[in-house]
């Protein structure tokens, strides 16, 4: 009985996805326009479009990415201090270490 359960389920889904018919989605990035295409059973052509962002909104994505590539500058600069202070630290104390063999000896 379960097994007849699972099988109705799993057909029941999978008719209500092939009904859904073919749907193409053209994306323009720049301005963020979107035109969907659906083809349904019937041969008929549904077709959705929504236009770009407003004025205000490109100018928040604009800020967006300004943001991302800066923290992304900024980020390659620290990691560039931290590796010449690390290798400046690791070259002082060879030096500290050397100086204190001398010492010794």
């Amino acid at each position: 009985m379960k097994k007849m359960l699972m099988l109705l389920a799993a057909a029941a889904f999978s008719t209500a996805a092939f009904a859904q018919g073919d749907k193409v989605v053209v994306r323009d990035e720049t301005t963020g326009a979107k035109t969907e295409a659906t083809v349904r059973d019937n041969g008929t052509v549904k077709t959705e479009t929504r236009t770009g962002r407003t004025e205000a909104g490109q100018k928040a994505y604009n800020t967006k990415e300004d943001v991302k590539y800066a923290g992304k500058k900024t980020g390659r600069v620290v990691e560039k201090g931290a590796k010449k202070t690390g290798s400046a630290v690791k070259k002082g104390a060879k030096a500290v270490k050397n100086k204190a063999e001398d010492v010794v000896d």
